[in-house]
């Protein structure tokens, strides 16, 4: 599964400088900062569920490229605002500064905004599909990156921090932060494929379940893992006060929580058969993360 995700990963990333300004375009430092984090390494996951979607519905992962690229600068922008002093204050991501360390905060914000808007410029570039004309699959992305999901669940989760919560507070804000985007990046692909209505259905459910059980194992991971192995600093969720499942529930609780929520996502593979078979092996390696 890893080489799955490595060819999915040069796959975007191949897709994504052809859609990007190049670094010597007027407000170049704009553009560098774009750059910098869009290329700063990750797993590229969402892009891989996208692709993967499109082939379970019987189609070309190519042909979900767009909707790959949009996905994965709408996470992008989303971490960069993430990390800025006014939200989580973050000095690190995959292993590097984050970007308002190296460009400023006024940058920073600027480079998440123009990664946001540039998504729905590269989604427009999706095949025609019988199915789900382009205003339907730019509306997914919109309210999932919205005040109802993405950006909702970002607020969410900033008054909850230092506060006694609750394990439905937390999946509350799992699905909406984590959840959504996941979601999204398996229907856009399924769309792009021209998916069943009852295909679109389940990937859906399996999006929640996938993007539950991600969610935890991270929070797990904060507790468990060294800044070294996280790219990231370690610890940062207990000292900021913030709602997890591992601080609600204790850690064995949460694992028992993530293995849960695994199996109901490969439950709900089931009926795609052998054409699930790239999504099924995705989430038994996100399981097998060390936690």
């Amino acid at each position: 599964m890893l080489s799955y995700l490595e060819a999915s990963s040069r796959k975007v990333e191949a897709a994504l400088k052809t859609f990007l300004p190049t670094l010597d375009e007027k407000a170049s430092t704009l553009h560098r900062a774009m750059h910098y984090s869009l290329f700063a390494g990750g797993k590229r996951l969402r892009p891989a569920l996208a692709f993967a979607a499109a082939e379970a519905c019987g189609g070309n992962g190519s042909l979900a490229v767009p909707s790959a690229c949009a996905v994965e600068c709408v996470h992008t922008y989303s971490l960069i605002h993430d990390d800025l002093p006014c939200m989580d204050d973050d000095d690190l991501r995959r292993g590097c500064p984050t970007c308002h360390k190296v460009f400023g905060e006024a940058v920073a914000v600027l480079a998440g905004d123009a990664l946001l808007t540039i998504a729905f410029q590269i989604l427009c570039e999706t095949p025609v599909s019988p199915r789900y004309p382009l205003r339907r699959q730019i509306r997914e992305l919109a309210v999932s990156a919205g005040s109802r999901w993405l950006i909702g669940g970002q607020v969410q989760d900033m008054e909850a921090e230092g506060k006694e919560t609750s394990a439905s507070l937390v999946r509350a804000i799992h699905l909406r932060k984590t959840a959504a985007m996941m979601r999204v990046a398996l229907r856009l692909g399924a769309m792009a494929a021209n998916a069943e209505p009852w295909e679109l259905r389940l990937l859906s459910r399996f999006g929640v379940a996938l993007g539950l059980a991600f969610q935890t194992i991270d929070d797990i991971l904060d507790v468990t893992q060294t800044q070294e192995k996280l790219g990231k600093s370690a610890g940062k969720d207990e000292r900021a006060g913030k709602a997890t499942l591992p601080g609600v529930l204790g850690l064995e609780v949460a694992r028992r929580k993530a293995q849960e929520y695994t199996r109901k996502a490969l439950d709900t593979l089931v009926p795609l058969g052998a054409r699930g078979e790239s999504l099924r092996s995705l989430t038994e390696f996100l399981l097998r993360r060390e936690f």
